[in-house]
């Protein structure tokens, strides 16, 4: 494991440094002979003779208002000498980070915390699954597992998501553990990164915090791998090498026999299945630190309000709860839900979106041909242009954007001070951070935003959160599509109320009676897994069933098309009766790059013969000359049937 590579090859950086190049005596006497008009050469030796330690040369000049001339002619007498030092680039150096001390934990933290401490100490591999509710005071038990690694002399590993890895994560890191941590995400620079990579190679720091692939970094002596909001499909790569980091950091914590800790308020089926199962260790955390009551969550069925005559986006409801805060002058947050890329067809009187009737997958909307089709086994039918359940004209597809969502804020409220977060607005380097404080200064009153903001935020004064779009996430085509829809609600809800002041969640959803919108009412995750669970049986997908996810592309549509049906063949010939494909279709993105793409989806169970099968197609198409221009790639895992 130590032999992995730093990130992109770099220049370090140098700076140049300047000393004394001769005793103080030497310089006294030489400041003695200068003229009037030398009176910044006086200046800088002046610095030296008062016993001035080596110093950049930028720092230098600007201590003693000299210039570089100054230094130049000092150095040509020999007065001075320069050397030069590497320095690192520190994305975090202007900032002061105010140490923290251990809370004191309550009795169900310190119950989960337990079996974290003994495992380091006995020094064994154990994974645990901390399933604890938003604001339950996780990142406690991290902090404290995490100093009981540092205090052995080992190293310790965290993992976020991308989009978690706010201000508010870095610095409860630094505040406790100081220089001792490396930050990685994809907002620093090549140069930051590489530097950040090096001190951990060097073994200058002992905790990595980081998305992803900081689960790479090059420690020998690991003593804890924690992976926080352990549900987040970002921990999946979907380009080669298609690795998912919950794996590697298993395998890596086997090799230095040390406990993984998986924590979410929603963890994903397969993981606590494997807990209720007894593979993973449940550490359950039920209750808010403090005690303090999970938000009050209310469903607004938008059908309603649409029959009520109101055809804004924002729901009666919502309109008065934010007019109630700003009066207040407390905070909300906004969510507008766009996950998934595809747009589905739904009825806006009774919220029909027509499924696919030979895969329980909602279909997807293709504009050209006015067609609906489903990315799983190819089914297709155009769009009806009256609902097949109530007969309503007003059956469309769906997807509304954050600017148009601002746009009409500032009509219905123009006094409200709006902060609006999505790529458009964050896409220059610290302008998420910025966004934020701002937020948390108070120089907003509402903050507006997509996936970015359901997470990680920890923000006293948000007292209400609306969800514009609960169905969006609902109706991609995916078989995880209810999972992600009550893991992302549960998640915004708990930006709601985290401190004293009690909280409101507002949910929009022209689908309220769907079970994974109704226990996020409850925030009743036990319900909701045991449903789903059903769900998946009746399916046949994970966690009773593994998938895999086979794509081909070309230039051509119809030599991609003849290429996966070969494929599908094949291995419809060389699978036993167990192992279902569905397929070929035309994948969701059906052209990238110029380039058309089809897919098949295998479910299977036993995967011995499976994975002989796909290595063979692989060497096949990368001996075929003829075939040169075809590519195929294999997912053994999908997060993303897209």
């Amino acid at each position: 494991m130590s032999h992995i590579k730093s990130p992109k090859k770099t220049n370090k950086k140098m700076i140049r440094m300047i000393e004394a190049g001769a005793d103080k005596e030497e310089l006294a006497r030489h400041a003695d002979s200068l003229t009037k008009q030398a009176s910044k050469q006086l200046a800088v030796l002046t610095y030296f003779i008062g016993g001035g330690a080596k110093i950049s040369a930028a720092e230098l000049c600007k201590k003693t208002d000299s210039s570089s001339a100054t230094l130049k002619t000092l150095l040509k007498k020999g007065l001075l000498t320069e050397s030069f030092e590497e320095v690192y680039r520190d994305p975090y150096q202007d900032r002061m980070f105010k140490k923290t001390e251990p809370l004191s934990l309550t009795e169900e933290q310190r119950a989960a915390f337990e079996p974290i401490k003994q495992a380091v100490a006995d020094h064994v591999h154990h994974v645990f699954l901390l399933h604890g509710v938003t604001g339950s005071g996780k990142t406690e038990i991290y902090l404290q597992s995490i100093e009981k690694v540092l205090a052995k002399g080992q190293e310790a590993i965290v993992l976020v998501p991308e989009i978690s890895l706010t201000p508010q994560m870095v610095n409860r890191f630094k505040g406790r553990f100081g220089s001792q941590v490396a930050v990685m995400h994809s907002g620093l620079s090549t140069g930051e990164k590489y530097d950040e990579w090096r001190k951990i190679q060097r073994k200058e720091v002992r905790l990595v915090v980081g998305a992803r692939s900081a689960i790479f970094a090059p420690f020998e002596n690991l003593g804890m791998i924690i992976i926080d909001e352990e549900h987040e499909s970002s921990y999946k790569q979907e380009e080669m090498p298609r690795y998912h980091a919950k794996d590697v950091a298993i395998r890596r914590a086997e090799h230095h026999s040390c406990p993984v800790v998986l924590g979410s308020a929603t963890p994903t089926l397969e993981s606590f299945a494997r807990a209720k199962k007894g593979v993973y260790e449940l550490l359950p955390l039920k209750h808010r630190v403090n005690r303090q009551l999970m938000p009050d969550v209310s469903l607004v069925d938008m059908r309603e309000e649409l029959r009520n005559g109101n055809r804004s986006m924002f729901s009666r409801e919502l309109m008065e709860q934010l007019e109630e805060k700003l009066a207040k002058k407390e905070q909300a947050v906004l969510f507008l839900n766009k996950r998934g890329y595809s747009s589905f067809v739904m009825c806006r009187d009774c919220g029909y979106v027509p499924q696919c009737p030979h895969c329980d997958i909602s279909m997807t909307y293709h504009r050209y041909g006015q067609r609906l089709k489903c990315h799983y086994c190819g089914h297709e039918e155009p769009v009806p242009g009256t609902c097949p359940e109530c007969g309503s004209e007003h059956i469309r597809f769906f997807g509304t954007g954050t600017q148009r969502v601002e746009e009409e804020l500032t009509k219905v409220l123009p006094q409200a001070r709006v902060i609006r977060m999505d790529v458009d607005t964050t896409s220059r380097k610290g302008a998420h951070e910025k966004l934020l404080s701002a937020f948390g200064e108070g120089k907003a009153d509402i903050l507006l935003g997509t996936q970015m903001i359901a997470k990680g935020l920890d923000f006293p004064n948000v007292t209400l959160v609306g969800v514009l779009s609960a169905d969006t996430t609902l109706h991609i085509p995916d078989f995880r599509a209810a999972e992600k829809t009550f893991q992302l609600l549960t998640q915004v809800s708990g930006r709601a109320g985290r401190h004293e002041k009690p909280g409101t969640v507002v949910i929009q959803t022209y689908t309220p009676s769907h079970y994974s919108i109704q226990l996020t009412k409850t925030h009743d995750y036990e319900t909701f897994f045991q449903q789903e669970m059903a769900h998946r049986r009746a399916q046949s997908y994970p966690p009773y069933y593994y998938v895999a996810l086979v794509t081909v592309s070309h230039e051509e549509a119809a030599k991609a098309a003849v290429t996966a049906e070969k494929i599908t063949n094949y291995l419809r010939a060389g699978c036993g009766p167990d192992t279902k494909i569905l397929g070929p279709a035309a994948s969701p993105i059906a052209r990238i790059k110029d380039r058309y793409r089809y897919q098949c989806v295998i479910k299977y169970r036993q995967e011995n013969e499976l994975q002989i099968q796909l290595k063979k197609i692989l060497e096949h198409y990368k001996r075929d000359i003829a075939q040169k221009h075809v590519m195929i790639s294999i997912d053994m895992n999908p997060y993303m049937l897209m």
